[in-house]
C-alpha cells in the first residue's frame, strides 16, 4: 500500500500521462526558435538576392549552414508537436492516429529534404 496522496500520485502527469512532458518540449523548442529564427534571418538576409555561386559559397561556411539546418530541424519538430496537439484536441478515433502518423511523416520528411538541400549547398 502506497502512502501517497492522490495529488502526489498525479503531479507531472496529464490525463494521458504525457501532457507535462509534451508541454515542456513545446516550450523548449519555442525558446530555441526565439534564438534561431533571428540568427537565421540575419544570416539569410546577407545572401538574399545573390547569385547561385554566391549562395553556394556563403553556405559553404559552417555558421550559416548550421544555423539554417538547426532552424529547419527545430522548426519542423515544433510544427509537428503543435499539429499533434491540434489533432488530439479536435479529431478522435482511428482518424486521429492516421493524421498524427501522416503529419509526423510529412514533418520529418520536409525537415530531411531541407537539411539535404543545405548539405548539398554546403558540400
Amino acid at each position: 500500500m502506497a502512502f501517497l496522496t492522490d495529488r502526489k500520485r498525479v503531479v507531472g502527469l496529464g490525463s494521458a500521462k504525457t501532457g507535462t512532458d509534451h508541454f515542456w518540449a513545446m516550450k523548449k523548442s519555442s525558446v530555441a526558435l526565439l534564438i534561431l529564427v533571428p540568427l537565421f534571418i540575419f544570416t539569410f538576409g546577407g545572401i538574399l538576392g545573390g547569385t547561385y555561386e554566391e549562395v553556394v559559397a556563403y553556405y559553404s561556411r559552417p555558421f550559416p549552414a548550421i544555423i539554417a539546418a538547426l532552424t529547419l530541424l527545430v522548426g519542423f519538430k515544433h510544427f509537428n508537436d503543435g499539429v499533434q496537439v491540434l489533432i488530439e484536441d479536435y479529431v478522435h478515433g482511428t482518424m486521429e492516429k492516421v493524421l498524427i502518423l501522416v503529419m509526423t511523416c510529412v514533418s520529418y520528411g520536409a525537415a530531411a529534404v531541407g537539411v539535404f538541400a543545405i548539405a548539398r549547398l554546403a558540400l
